[in-house]
C-alpha cells in the first residue's frame, strides 16, 4: 500500500489539510482540476485591475487563518468597520464606535432604529465579545431573526441596518441562518480588522500553497474517480494512495463520493465597473436597504493597488446567480447611490458565485462528519461554518481523522 494521501481540491480546505498532513510527515499530494490553487479565492487582472473572483474580505480575528498564515506578509488594505445604509435616497452611516470613535455621534443619530434598540445592539455586541466562542456555539439556538428579537431589537432596526448589513454576508435576507453562526459570525466582525490584501484575495491560497512542496501539487488534473485504491485522474492516470480526502465543492464533493449528504448552496454575484475617479469621498462599504443590490464599495479607495493607472474600481453584489444582461440595472442603481453620472463607467467583468455558501438554517450542526470510512475523508465550508473559517478548520479536522487512522 502506499504511503501517500491524496487530497483532492487545493482550496482553502484542501491546502490546510495538506499543511497538517505534511507537518505530521505524512507525504500527500493534492490534485487539483483547475491552473492554480485557491478555489473561489482566486484574484484575475483585467485590464489592469485586480479582480477577485466575486466580493470577499479577510477578517484577522479567524483563529484558524491566525495559525496557519503569515497575516502580516499579506499586507492587508483595511476596510473601515462599518456601513452607510441606502435607504429612500438618503444614507445613513452605522460604524463600530471602538475602531471609528470620529463617527460616534453619526451612529448615534443614524436613523435606523431607536436608542433602545441601539442600547440593545450595544449590548448583544458586548456579549458577544465577553464569552469564548464555544458558549457562543453550544448556546440556544432560533433563526437570527427569532435571536435579534429575542434581544430586543426591533423591526426597524433589523430591516434598516441588520437585515441589508447580513444580506452580503450569509448570502439571505430572511434573516433564516442559525443564531449560532450569526453571533460567531458578529463576534469576529466586532474584533477583527476586515480587508484584504494589497495583491487579492488569492494572494491567501498562494501562501498556504507555498508552505508544501513543490511537487506535492499537481494542477490541471480533474478527478473522474476516487477507487478502492487512490483516485483516477479525468487523463487517465491512476494515483494511488493509503487514504484520500475529497476538498472540492459540494457537488463535486457528492459526485466523488455517492451517498454523501451536501447542504443547500447560495449564490451571489459580484459586477465589477471602472470609473475615471473614485465616485465617492469615503472607503465604507454601502448597503442597499431595499434590496435592489446587496452592497457597493469603492475597493480602491481602500486598496488603490487593484488599479495599475489609478482609475477607481466599484465592487457591487447581488445575491443570486446573475449575468451580464443584469448590469443595466445594476448600473442604473449605482447612479443612484453614489449620486453621479455613471454612463461612462466601463463593465469590466461579472462574477456568478453559484455554490458562494452552505445555507446555514437551524438546526445546523457547526461541525459535519469528515470521515466517510477508513481512508475516505471530505472537506470543506459546507463540513463546518460557511466561512474561511469553516473552509481552513475542516481541513483540519479531515487531516487529523486521517492521522488517527494511520495511527
Amino acid at each position: 500500500m502506499p504511503d501517500t494521501v491524496v487530497v483532492v481540491g487545493a482550496g482553502l480546505a484542501g491546502l490546510s489539510c495538506a499543511i497538517r498532513l505534511h507537518s505530521a510527515g505524512v507525504a500527500v499530494r493534492v490534485v487539483e482540476a483547475a491552473d492554480g490553487v485557491g478555489g473561489r479565492v482566486r484574484t484575475d487582472v483585467v485590464e489592469g485591475f485586480r479582480l477577485d473572483r466575486g466580493f470577499q474580505v479577510f477578517n484577522t480575528a479567524y483563529p484558524e487563518a491566525a495559525r496557519l498564515l503569515d497575516i502580516g506578509a499579506l499586507d492587508l488594505r483595511a476596510i473601515p468597520s462599518g456601513v452607510i445604509v441606502f435607504d429612500g435616497g438618503r444614507r445613513e452611516r452605522f460604524m463600530l464606535p471602538w475602531r471609528h470613535p470620529e463617527h460616534l455621534f453619526s451612529g448615534m443619530l443614524a436613523d435606523v432604529g431607536s436608542v433602545q434598540d441601539k442600547a440593545a445592539l450595544a449590548a448583544l455586541t458586548a456579549r458577544d465579545l465577553a464569552l469564548p466562542a464555544t458558549l457562543l456555539r453550544g448556546g440556544p439556538e432560533r433563526t437570527t431573526l427569532e435571536e435579534l428579537r429575542h434581544r430586543g431589537v426591533s423591526s426597524r432596526m433589523i430591516d434598516k441596518l441588520i437585515r441589508p448589513f447580513l444580506a452580503g454576508v450569509v448570502l439571505e435576507r430572511e434573516l433564516e441562518t442559525s443564531s449560532r453562526f450569526f453571533h460567531l459570525i458578529w463576534r469576529s466582525f466586532a474584533k477583527g480588522t476586515i480587508g484584504v490584501p494589497a495583491l487579492g484575495m488569492e494572494r491567501i491560497p498562494l501562501q498556504l500553497a507555498a508552505r508544501l512542496p513543490e511537487e506535492a501539487l499537481t494542477l490541471g488534473a480533474p478527478v473522474a474517480e476516487v477507487t478502492a485504491d487512490g483516485v483516477r485522474l479525468a487523463r487517465g492516470e491512476t494515483v494511488p494512495a493509503r487514504a484520500v480526502v475529497v476538498a472540492t465543492d459540494p457537488a463535486t464533493a457528492a459526485r466523488l463520493c455517492p451517498g454523501l449528504a451536501v447542504p443547500r448552496m447560495r449564490a451571489v454575484t459580484t459586477f465589477y465597473h471602472a470609473a475615471p475617479r473614485s465616485p465617492s469621498d469615503d472607503p465604507t462599504q454601502i448597503v442597499d436597504a431595499e434590496g435592489l443590490v446587496t452592497d457597493t464599495l469603492v475597493l480602491t479607495d481602500s486598496a488603490p493597488e487593484y488599479s495599475q493607472d489609478g482609475r477607481a474600481l466599484i465592487s457591487t453584489s447581488l445575491l443570486g446567480a446573475l449575468s451580464d444582461a443584469d448590469e443595466p440595472r445594476v448600473r442604473e442603481r449605482l447612479a443612484q447611490i453614489y449620486r453621479t453620472d455613471v454612463s461612462g463607467w466601463r463593465h469590466l467583468a461579472t462574477y456568478p458565485v453559484r455554490e458562494a455558501l452552505p445555507a446555514m438554517a437551524p438546526p445546523f450542526p457547526l461541525r459535519r462528519p469528515v470521515r466517510l470510512a477508513r481512508g475516505r475523508y471530505v472537506c470543506g465550508d459546507h463540513r463546518d461554518t460557511g466561512s474561511h473559517q469553516g473552509a481552513l478548520v475542516s481541513g483540519r479536522r479531515a487531516a487529523d481523522a486521517v492521522l488517527a487512522d494511520l495511527g
